[in-house]
């Protein structure tokens, strides 16, 4: 079985960072709201993302909105599953509603492709240290008040962010997981393949143990080929639970009862954990916050729709804990 042909093997698919990364990208099409781009200058080169402002471009609060997985890329797409831009709606939807965003292009993908060089510089750390960077750039730019919404693996990222700089007003954890990710790894292989699974299990010992695996089987090089076991390694490090209790700022978990990636039971682990947190599951809505079909085939239809509007809902939860802050 090839684990990286499903979508429910999310972490597979986050592991093909450079496979996907040098396609060129569609152009975008123009917002309605002004833009500015933004670059951050780091070691290896330039970081871009772009500043999203509403129509009166007051300057106060702006919300960093990281990414999920794999080769997503500042709009929420890549190219497993064509465009579904639900970051950039995302954006637009706070717009509309009177903040700013930022959002950006990971290294490796899009207009940051260049900053890496070879697979093996890229580490889970350094993700975390970029959106540091830019939240201090944003700073600079006049902005008084940040606040870090993570998607997917991307609020395992602004969780770590919290804890290293306190820069922040507020945490949301947008389809978040609860689990380590070398405890994700394993429990996608096992719900896929127990053979894989025991294949992987002293192979994730060694990583979480900070030892890299040289000699790895065909069936599982995809996930822990050799050029990747540093970002493994740093990635296993971090515990999300754990972290959550280290955050002493209002926490908002949103997560929708469709999604296909991450169980909806593992935002009540996360709220659990928080001392501010609040939790809104969201009926019908999916991985990409969109409303979804109950069925798997419709589900993941929505994937390559770039049109379809966000969950109402999950924007209307969104923009009420944003104004009581």
């Amino acid at each position: 079985m090839n684990i990286t042909k499903s979508i429910l093997s999310a972490f597979a698919l986050s592991l093909l960072i450079l496979t996907a990364c040098g396609k060129e990208e569609k152009e975008d099409a123009k917002s309605l709201f002004p833009e500015e781009p933004f670059a951050l200058q780091v070691q290896e080169g330039t970081l871009h993302g772009v500043v999203m402002y509403p129509t009166d471009r007051i300057i106060e609060a702006v919300v960093i909105l990281v990414p999920g997985s794999g080769p997503t890329d500042r709009n929420g797409n890549n190219p497993q599953t064509q465009g579904n831009n639900h970051l950039k709606l995302l954006a637009e939807a706070l717009a509309e509603n009177g903040y700013a965003t930022l959002r950006y292009d990971k290294r490796g993908i899009g207009e940051s492709r260049d900053l890496v060089k070879k697979e093996s510089d890229l580490t889970f750390d350094l993700a975390i240290e970029d959106v540091v960077r830019i939240s201090k750039g944003l700073k600079s730019l006049g902005f008084s008040r940040l606040i870090l919404l993570g998607h997917s693996e991307g609020a395992l990222i602004a969780e770590a962010a919290m804890t290293k700089e306190p820069l922040y007003d507020a945490l949301i954890l947008v389809s978040g997981s609860a689990l380590p990710a070398d405890e994700l790894i394993l429990n996608q292989l096992k719900s896929s393949d127990q053979n894989l699974a025991d294949l992987a299990e002293p192979i994730v010992a060694s990583l979480k143990n900070g030892v890299e695996v040289p000699k790895v089987p065909v069936s599982l090089f995809s996930l822990f080929r050799p050029s990747v076991q540093p970002y493994l390694i740093s990635w296993f490090a971090y515990d999300p639970e754990s972290l959550m209790k280290k955050i002493d700022k209002p926490v908002l978990i949103l997560h929708g009862n469709r999604d296909l990636q991450v169980p909806v039971t593992d935002a009540s682990v996360l709220f659990h954990a928080s001392s501010q947190g609040t939790l809104k599951i969201i009926e019908g809505m999916n991985h990409i916050l969109k409303e979804s079909p109950e069925d798997r085939e419709g589900n993941l239809a929505t994937y390559s729709m770039e049109n379809l509007p966000l969950h109402e809902d999950f924007l209307n939860k969104l923009i009420e804990f944003l104004e009581n802050l």
